[in-house]
């Protein structure tokens, strides 16, 4: 289906269409190389309906930038906790299409399987543009972890009942931990050594935090611009 329709659901039919989706998640070994890996993230205005979103791809494992995206879009659709993925997808594919490097794997800023239906939004766009994703989380939406010890890179697996479904991460010491999950066509233990590979001093994982930066550098000047003066008698 194509994002762009997502604001016209409801919540009802949003959830619905999450369990359709959640057949087709494949959690498994990628077995092609990473030679590219890109970062996704989005920046709002509280209470507005624009939305900004952008894609930094890079070198793997160097992290040297090759690329950015950006998109501006509208949506209608509501801020619900487990549904954010009907928002936000609608602009991020329009930044992924504007890319001319599509990168060989995607880390979002936000859950993948580790949402009660394990339909995070990097699972959610990794089964619509068909790449594998990985979820890192700033925060945990579902599962069950024991706090990892307090040096860096200390981890502790996250459940769903039996069912591991993520691994809450100590990027920094002394820092709360990173919520790392598979999207699509990866496993957990790979995500989590593409985290770990990916993290340059800060909390966050380079490519979203780079990500976040771009977003955000939009958004301010975007917002900054003056509203559009009309002379009514023209």
């Amino acid at each position: 289906m194509d994002p762009s329709g997502y604001e016209h659901f409801s919540p009802a039919e949003a959830i619905a269409y999450q369990e359709e989706l959640r057949h087709k998640i494949r959690i498994r070994e990628l077995t092609t190389p990473i030679n590219t890996i890109a970062g996704a993230d989005i920046s709002f205005d509280k209470d507005s309906a624009i939305l900004y979103a952008g894609i930094v791809v890079f070198k793997y494992p160097a992290l040297s930038v090759i690329t950015t995206s950006t998109a501006i879009s509208h949506t209608e659709f509501p801020y619900i906790a487990g549904l954010l993925a009907f928002r936000e997808l609608p602009a991020l594919f329009n930044a992924w299409n504007n890319l001319y490097i599509k990168p060989d794997l995607l880390i979002l800023d936000g859950q993948g399987i580790a949402h009660k239906r394990r339909l995070g939004i990097a699972t959610h766009f990794g089964l619509l543009a068909n790449v594998p994703t990985i979820g890192s989380a700033k925060s945990r939406l579902h599962g069950t972890y024991d706090e990892p010890a307090p040096e860096m890179f200390a981890q502790s697996p996250m459940y769903d009942q039996n069912e591991q479904i993520g691994v809450a991460l100590r990027s920094k010491q002394h820092c709360n931990p990173i919520y790392i999950s598979p999207g699509h066509n990866i496993n957990i233990q790979q995500s989590v050594d593409v985290i770990k590979n990916c993290i340059r001093g800060y909390r966050m994982p380079e490519p979203t935090r780079q990500a976040r930066s771009l977003v955000n550098k939009i958004r301010e000047e975007n917002s900054e611009k003056p509203s559009p003066q009309y002379n009514l008698f023209d």
